[in-house]
């Protein structure tokens, strides 16, 4: 996990996505650090001069809501979280949309959910968006809609997303800034611990202690989010650095701040790489041998006829686990019907199916193209 030298393919992105944490953007009292703000703007600001693309996933909104509620800090129930969403977002994009204006650059407010780049019915309308606005030269400034997120908003989710959005708009690199310098092989406060400049494969991480989670209060995100974003973006064929908000320009020039991940795969579908990393199961459908083998090894849709059990409460379009006999999960989709339908038609043919129920029966209770295999039974 040594240096190599200067990271090329970094400073020759041609199209980046840079997230930020709230604790990057804040002070210790909760309240909007204006400038450490500008400082990022006017390294990005470079960045647009130099001819590259950039999206800027900016966290922050809750943190900034804080003061002028008289919210002394970060509130644990989620009402008062949206409140001050709710507040802060506003002050937040207005303060971007200034400090950008200083430099000629136009920014435009693009609020999402995961949902939002995941599911096909929201995907091509944040797809367009996000590709307009790069079109038009305007700087997009993503967030979570924090306003209306409910599992989302309580595991900092924006590190993730800003990697779904990375892939979405076909990125070819991924910076992620936060309040600590890079990845640790364990707690950066204490002696004998050292930076990892980079990862070739994250296999290198196993065994070590993850350390470097942020000590503000002020995020909700953790140093494991990060690796996991980095995990989403790479296997997508995008290098990422993670490092602190101070070396953003270095980081975008390709300098040897921070840790960088090497891109290990090409391209995947955002649809795919979310069931893999960041999707909750609402239920579970248990294989025999047979299914099993012609989901994980032969990559087949899942037919109700090799399905023996099912468990959870979900609907059509929802996340499912596929679990082998012994009860390991196997793989991941996307259900194509409801749990309350789906023990009436277990073991059998989707032939009989579609002759006793009707035509919309001849169908694969999970598509091949929506379930990824998570593990080789």
């Amino acid at each position: 996990m040594g240096s190599s030298g200067r990271r090329e393919p970094v400073a020759k992105a041609a199209r980046v996505v840079v997230k930020v944490g709230s604790s990057s953007l804040t002070t210790a009292r909760g309240g909007l650090d204006e400038s450490r703000l500008e400082g990022l703007v006017n390294v990005l600001a470079r960045a647009r001069a130099t001819g590259r693309e950039v999206v800027l996933v900016s966290s922050g909104a809750i943190a900034t809501g804080l003061a002028p509620l008289n919210i002394p800090t970060r509130p644990r129930d989620l009402a008062r979280q949206q409140a001050a969403a709710s507040v802060g977002q506003g002050l937040l994009i207005a303060r971007y949309t200034g400090a950008f204006a200083a430099h000629g650059l136009q920014v435009g407010q693009v609020l999402l959910t995961v949902d939002d780049v995941t599911r096909r019915s929201h995907y091509r309308n944040a797809y367009r968006t996000l590709h307009m606005l790069l079109k038009l030269g305007v700087v997009p400034v993503v967030n979570e809609n924090d306003t209306v997120a409910t599992h989302e908003i309580r595991f900092g989710d924006n590190d993730r997303l800003a990697a779904l959005v990375a892939q979405l708009v076909h990125a070819d690199a991924l910076i992620l800034l936060s309040d600590v310098d890079g990845l640790y092989d364990g707690d950066p406060r204490r002696a004998g611990t050292s930076r990892v400049s980079e990862i070739h494969d994250l296999s290198e991480l196993d065994g070590l202690k993850i350390g470097g989670t942020g000590a503000s209060g002020l995020g909700s995100g953790g140093m494991q989010t990060k690796v996991e974003a980095a995990s989403i973006a790479t296997g997508s064929g995008i290098d990422v650095v993670l490092t602190s908000a101070a070396d953003a320009g270095d980081a975008l020039r390709g300098e040897e701040v921070g840790t960088w991940f090497h891109s290990r795969a090409r391209r995947r579908s955002t649809r795919l790489l979310w069931l893999e990393h960041v999707a909750d199961s609402l239920g579970r459908l248990h294989l025999d041998p047979g299914a099993v083998r012609a989901v994980v090894d032969r990559r087949k849709s899942l037919l109700p006829a090799g399905i023996t059990a099912v468990d959870g409460s979900f609907t059509a379009g929802d996340p499912v686990d596929v679990v082998d006999p012994s009860g390991v999960v196997v793989a991941r989709g996307l259900v194509n019907y409801d749990a309350a339908e789906l023990p009436a038609l277990l073991g059998r043919s989707t032939r009989e199916l579609a002759r006793e129920l009707g035509a919309e029966y001849e169908r694969e209770v999970i598509h091949r193209d929506d379930l990824v295999v998570l593990h080789h039974s």
